[in-house]
């Protein structure tokens, strides 16, 4: 029976990648090293009697001797890094940043290399790695186009992944890094590709009110979008499936103008009648959206099976019927963005 050791197991990513891995009968356990201790996340997939195969230790991952005693003691099979500040956070603070997501990411594949059981290492990735879309002429962006991160956070990401690869080189351990955009759909509440999710709580949250609340978004152009139920299902077939060797891959998605999502939204609204709640516009002069687009996932795809593409219509109606759902029991955080 596998065990699994999670970091970032409470966040949004990690709540429903545990909820996909718990549909394996192969799990036996998985351990969640969580700094925030809540569990409401997690609650919002698998109810409010979590599944007896969990279990939570704290633990921050800027504390690298805790990193090196925990894991030796855990004893996992796989690992899932996830554990991360996020690029507003990075933005704010680059020594913080590079303490947990370079630092303690190292002590982690620094720790691992000490387990003797350990069968698969998968590390969150991000597509800031790449440089902005204009840096490449390609129609699709492949995974081995050079690398120049516009921000902090895909610098602490590509480092990331440079120790991926240095540990899978010593260690021989196969090793997994996913390169994310923008998720969308339940429990996505923080960074900033939040936007797109927080259009759809506005829309939800006003139809249970009766009142119209206006969303902007804050940035325009295109964007590579996830649906959050994908994102669970591919973290958790990467982390089971058979798989030998390194490898880095864009995780599957697609690519669309920020105001054809706006628009999908806005018809999936009236399709569920909450067309009359619907107020949706990008600002005026919004700055371009400024990580990559048109990513190719041609290689995830071929290298494991069954994996999940929902379309974007169908992620944004689930999500829509989620929320009102959440807005109705008092459930769903939503804040007006400031005017």
């Amino acid at each position: 029976m596998h065990k699994i050791f999670i970091t970032g197991g409470t966040g949004c990513i990690g709540s429903v990648t545990i909820y996909n891995l718990l549909q394996s009968e192969e799990v036996g356990k998985i351990v969640i090293a969580t700094r925030s201790n809540t569990t409401d996340p997690l609650k919002l997939w698998l109810g409010e009697d979590l599944d007896p195969r969990l279990e939570f230790i704290t633990l921050d991952v800027s504390n690298y001797s805790e990193i090196d005693r925990v894991l030796l003691e855990v004893d996992p099979t796989h690992i899932i890094h996830l554990g991360a500040y996020q690029s507003p956070d990075c933005s704010r603070d680059h020594i913080g940043g590079m303490e947990i997501n370079t630092g303690g990411t190292m002590a982690l594949f620094d720790a691992a290399e000490k387990l003797k059981n350990l069968k698969r290492f998968v590390f969150a990735s991000s597509a800031a790695v790449y440089g902005m879309r204009s840096k490449y002429a390609q129609g699709i962006i492949p995974e081995d186009v050079p690398l120049a991160p516009p921000n902090h956070y895909g610098i602490w990401k590509l480092a990331g992944e440079h120790l991926a690869r240095f540990f899978h080189d010593n260690t021989k351990v196969p090793t997994v890094c996913l390169r994310l955009n923008t998720t969308y759909g339940k429990g996505r509440d923080k960074g900033k590709t939040s936007a797109p999710t927080n259009a759809l709580k506005a829309i939800a949250m006003g139809s249970v009110k009766g009142e119209l609340m206006p969303f902007e978004m804050p940035y325009q152009g295109r964007e590579n979008y996830h649906f959050v139920e994908d994102v669970g299902a591919q973290f958790a077939a990467v982390t089971l499936q058979p798989f030998e060797g390194f490898g880095a891959f864009n995780i599957q998605g697609a690519t669309i103008p920020i105001k054809s999502f706006l628009e999908l939204a806005a018809y999936e609204a009236k399709e569920l009648g909450m067309g009359d709640f619907v107020s949706l516009s990008i600002v005026d002069n919004a700055p371009p959206n400024l990580f990559i687009c048109d990513l190719d996932h041609t290689k995830i795809a071929s290298t494991f099976s069954s994996l999940p593409l929902s379309a974007i219509s169908e992620g944004i109606r689930k999500s829509l019927i989620e929320f009102k759902k959440m807005a109705a029991k008092g459930t769903l955080e939503y804040s007006k963005p400031a005017s």
